[in-house]
């Protein structure tokens, strides 16, 4: 029997994580027709260009896009997608899968087409880093330095990109930042600022441990300029203890600065990497940021629901 009041397009990223799909798409047709709902399998677009997807949503009354890839690859597709009437789904197959973690979603697309299937929503903040949408995590310096190096990779997954920071870690430098928010504003020398929605670097690793999916507040992260061995320990003492500061100019001098706003500006003048969910960008020299509260809504387990 057709579930009439369901119609999934599964967008899939061909290169994400580094796994053929094949057994993928077999499990989401079995899946889908097992659950009698209309589906479909697509690919996801490299360039991000979704506007004949939206016409489709609107002439074939699609209720749900499942993307089947990693962060970057949801970033672009909700991005394009977010003011339409649909929900989104995630089966996680990515190299880091931070925002599919942190939204609890299992990693095992068998249990992810089941959260899919038996659909609970989570209204999802976003924001915009110059215009452009990001949904979980954007940095600036050190570690958008390994995501672009990662990116030129034949070879994708959690492996190829622990290695490439392995290779990097001891050659990074710090850059100059000027951070602005609400009530104060400063010059630091800092290896890298995460801008995190979500808790996670991916692969579990919580850069931000109290950040929330949809607290109305993006968590900030500064990873000022130290000793190599030194960082070494402050970085595993903010993965697993790191806690909100005040903003204000004496704690920003700290070694790592933690801190939520709704919205600051960044003067980039060493035209420091910059990544967007883990996919590389063109930096700037300015870079603003303001958060949309509930900027999606996201098909979740039901034990998301208390977040």
């Amino acid at each position: 029997m057709v579930n009439a009041s369901r119609h999934i397009v599964f967008l899939i990223n061909p290169v994400s994580g580094g796994k053929a799909k094949e057994k993928l798409i077999q499990s989401i047709e079995q899946s889908a027709q097992a659950a009698g709902v209309r589906h479909e399998v697509l690919p996801t677009d490299v360039d991000g260009n979704y506007h004949a997807l939206k016409e489709k949503i609107q002439r074939e009354r699609i209720t749900d896009i499942v993307i089947c890839g990693g962060d970057g690859s949801i970033s672009a597709v909700v991005g394009a997608l977010r003011e339409e009437p649909v929900r989104f789904g995630i089966i996680p197959a990515g190299s880091g899968n931070g925002l599919a973690r942190a939204a609890r979603i299992p990693l095992n697309s068998s249990e992810a087409l089941n959260v899919i299937m038996h659909p609970h929503t989570l209204s999802v903040d976003g924001f915009l880093v110059n215009d452009r949408f990001s949904c979980m995590l954007t940095g600036l310096g050190f570690d958008a330095h390994v995501a672009h190096q990662f990116a030129q990779k034949k070879r994708r997954g959690f492996w190829t990109y622990l290695t490439e920071t392995i290779r990097h870690y001891f050659n990074a430098s710090s850059y100059r930042f000027k951070i602005q928010l609400q009530h104060t504003h400063q010059d630091v020398q800092a290896y890298f600022i995460s801008i995190a929605n979500s808790n996670q670097f991916g692969n579990d690793v919580t850069i931000a441990p109290c950040a929330l999916l949809n607290d109305g507040k993006l968590d900030i992260v500064v990873v000022n300029n130290m000793n190599k061995i030194r960082l070494l320990w402050e970085i595993l003492h903010q993965i697993r203890a790191g806690k909100v500061q005040s903003a204000d100019k004496e704690r920003i001098r700290r070694n790592i600065y933690y801190v939520q706003t709704s919205s600051l500006h960044i003067t980039n003048p060493e035209m420091a990497p910059l990544h967007i969910d883990g996919d590389p960008v063109e930096t700037s020299e300015h870079i603003y940021i303001q958060i949309i509260q509930n900027a999606f809504q996201l098909l979740v387990p039901q034990k998301s629901l208390s977040q």
